[in-house]
């Protein structure tokens, strides 16, 4: 497919340069010739004459449908819409005296979000005086690290802001089995000349 510059694009009677390179609705260049001559090979076509380089010395020019590669080029930005993943940032909010109950729900709820496929920013807030002692917030994160890792790594080591510590994750990639396919095939490989002989 050709690449069209994403700028405004030029066409028929607003091409007004002196000579253009024709590139013919099939591919072919057709050459360097005036844009009128250019405008009136789309016209007998029926096609539309687009400039589609307007930067290079002379300006290229195709002849096409333009209405069909507008509606073409609509359809594949709403395609790649569709396909992209929002991955959202969910929180989850613990304190420094956190009861063990409360802490096995947050964990299962960070499981949930990070097998979601989103990412979590798990925050260990302070209490008045409780900000004198900020490992036992370091302590809550590594723990609750340690109880998630199976689905999740850390983004982001834990960090103080303000009167909370802060760590994110992220979801672990599923490592696929093709490697392990690979090395069975290196050792039958190994093993096949070995018995030739």
């Amino acid at each position: 497919m050709l690449a069209i510059s994403k700028q405004e694009l030029q066409i028929n009677e607003e091409i007004r340069d002196r000579e253009v390179l024709v590139i013919d609705a099939d591919g072919t260049k057709r050459g360097v010739m005036s844009a009128k001559d250019a405008q009136k090979l789309a016209y007998d076509q029926n096609l539309d004459l687009v400039k589609i380089a307007p930067n290079a010395t002379p300006p290229v020019c195709r002849v096409m449908d333009y209405g069909k590669y507008c509606f073409e080029q609509q359809k594949r930005e709403k395609e790649a819409r569709k396909n992209q993943k929002v991955v959202e940032i969910k929180e989850i909010r613990m304190f420094s005296a956190i009861d063990t109950h409360d802490f096995e729900t947050k964990v299962s709820q960070g499981k949930k979000f990070l097998q979601g496929g989103d990412k979590i920013k798990v925050s260990v807030r302070f209490r008045k005086r409780a900000i004198a002692h900020p490992h036992l917030g370091e302590e809550l994160l590594e723990r609750f690290r340690d109880a998630i890792g199976e689905v999740g790594v850390v983004d982001k080591p834990p960090k103080m802001e303000g009167r909370a510590i802060v760590m994110f994750m992220s979801p672990k990639q599923a490592k696929p089995d093709k490697p392990e396919k690979s090395k069975k095939s290196k050792k039958q490989s190994e093993d096949a000349p070995a018995s030739a002989e």
